[in-house]
């Protein structure tokens, strides 16, 4: 299979197209499973028993490997070629799957669910790059590809509340992940007979495994505090221990990457402003937005008793508002650059939170439609202009590099996210417990409110000269 092509091509014939929908099933698999979870959460807790901390890891778990292995992940498929890595991790987010669907308990559960992580991170990186090879040099088709995958992230991200909700009620929670297996065969099938193989790196660089070690120590003990604190206490010793231990190996973390001569951070580009202030945006970005959406999907489900499948309804203006907004980002961006939509983008989503701080328990849910629209309205503007400004930092040799380390600082911001705001609300698992969750989304709201305000402050550091349009980005939705 010819895999570059000779001259511009106006658009995407039947072989790309084949190529794009392979390719494309690894990253709709992964944003599924952030979205479709949180739908189930009150059901998990019911059937394994499962404590608010146990809920916190099912969707933390995933994240923090679906962050911490991303960049080793991109390095091992330019060594041993995309195509293996990427039917590796789809082969093992299948069987993670299958744990996950199985689990007799939280703990088998969060297991499984960390293991689903790693193929998530094997995926989304060598995706890309098996994308990015079959189109050659030719850039316009490049754009039309990259559109269409982006897209499918977005439509698996709107659609996994109303998946999530409509299988519940059919099969129980479980259903969730048995959808999994069926969509990672026809990936696995769909890439053999289809795409080609990445030429592999005459000189790949090694994985950075101290660094690697490191970062994983950091986000785990970091995040692992975040979620004893309620409990437990500020002064407990699994909390402070947990806090000292993620500042000593983030210390570490640092000066290991600053002196090794193939870093899994590269920390010499956030020497950009530009590019450092995308990076700082796009964490505060998810962490709001994860964290918010854990704490709403308790408050649905405990405080107005909603069933999975209403709770997917009422999540609907909000996941699927990123489709249409991100559509409309592109022009936007093209015309006045990224920094303007971003600050944009951030004040219209604090906009949105602010209302969420005046919820109660008998909120009606057409309350809930204002904020629910104005979170993705700001989001899906200021996602793709983020991008864009990251990616007009360096030169097309680094762009997967540059993009990779933003949606690790995503992936981790959003699990730290979850992990803060699922401790403001306390112990949500018990239905007694209401007024916890009412405080704890007008707390989360709040702090999400100043946290936006401070990345509108950041974006002003955003250069608008010499970026390129948001071509190809209109379809991203925010990651976990």
């Amino acid at each position: 299979m010819n895999s570059n092509p000779t001259s511009p091509s106006s658009g995407l014939d039947a072989r790309h197209l084949l190529i794009v929908g392979a390719t494309s099933v690894g990253f709709v698999v992964s944003q599924l499973d952030v979205s479709i979870v949180n739908v189930a959460l009150a059901s998990i807790a019911h059937d394994l028993n499962a404590s608010l901390a146990s809920l916190q890891w099912t969707v933390d778990a995933y994240a923090l490997a679906f962050a911490a292995l991303m960049l080793s992940a991109g390095v091992l498929g330019e060594r041993f070629g995309a195509r293996r890595l990427f039917v590796a991790g789809l082969a093992l987010f299948a069987l993670a799957s299958l744990g996950c669907a199985f689990a007799a308990d939280a703990p088998q559960l969060v297991t499984a669910r960390a293991l689903q992580g790693v193929g998530a991170a094997a995926m989304l990186p060598n995706s890309l790059a098996l994308l990015n090879q079959s189109c050659g040099d030719d850039r316009r088709l490049r754009a039309h590809a990259v559109g269409l995958w982006t897209a499918a992230g977005a439509v698996s991200i709107a659609a996994g509340p109303i998946v999530g909700g409509m299988l519940i009620a059919a099969f129980g929670w479980r259903g969730i992940f048995w959808v999994n297996l069926p969509l990672c065969a026809a990936g696995i099938a769909a890439t053999f007979v289809w795409v080609d193989d990445t030429p592999r790196a005459a000189r790949a660089s090694g994985v950075d495994l101290p660094g690697q070690a490191l970062a994983i120590v950091a986000l785990t003990a970091f995040v692992g505090a975040m979620i004893e604190l309620r409990p437990r206490g500020i002064a407990h010793p699994l909390v402070l221990g947990g806090i000292a231990l993620a500042i000593a190996a983030g210390i570490a973390f640092v000066a290991v990457e600053r002196w090794s001569a193939a870093p899994m951070l590269p920390l010499s580009l956030f020497a950009d402003r530009t590019f450092s202030a995308a990076v700082v945006f796009g964490g505060l970005a998810n962490l709001t937005y994860y964290g918010m959406v854990f704490v709403l999907s308790l408050y649905l489900q405990r405080v107005l008793g909603h069933t999975p499948l209403q709770t997917g309804l009422a999540f609907l203006p909000l996941t699927g508002g990123f489709l249409l907004s991100n559509l409309a980002s592109g022009p936007v961006v093209a015309r006045f650059g990224s920094r303007g939509p971003m600050i944009a983008g951030a004040l219209i989503d604090a906009a949105g939170f602010a209302a969420l701080m005046f919820v109660g328990a008998s909120t009606s849910t057409a309350a809930l439609l204002l904020p629910f629209l104005l979170i993705p309205t700001g989001m899906g503007l200021a996602v793709p202009a983020m991008t864009t400004a990251v990616l007009g930092t360096v030169g097309q040799e680094r762009a997967g590099t540059a993009s990779a380390v933003l949606n690790t600082a995503r992936q981790s911001a959003g699990a730290i996210g979850v992990a803060a705001f699922g401790a403001l609300a306390g112990h949500a698992t018990d239905a007694s417990q209401t007024a916890s969750i009412v405080a704890g989304v007008k707390g989360s709201a709040g702090i999400s409110v100043a946290l936006l305000i401070c990345g509108a402050l950041t974006a002003r550091r955003v250069r608008n000269a010499g970026q390129p349009a948001a071509k190809g980005m209109a379809g991203q939705a925010p990651r976990p």
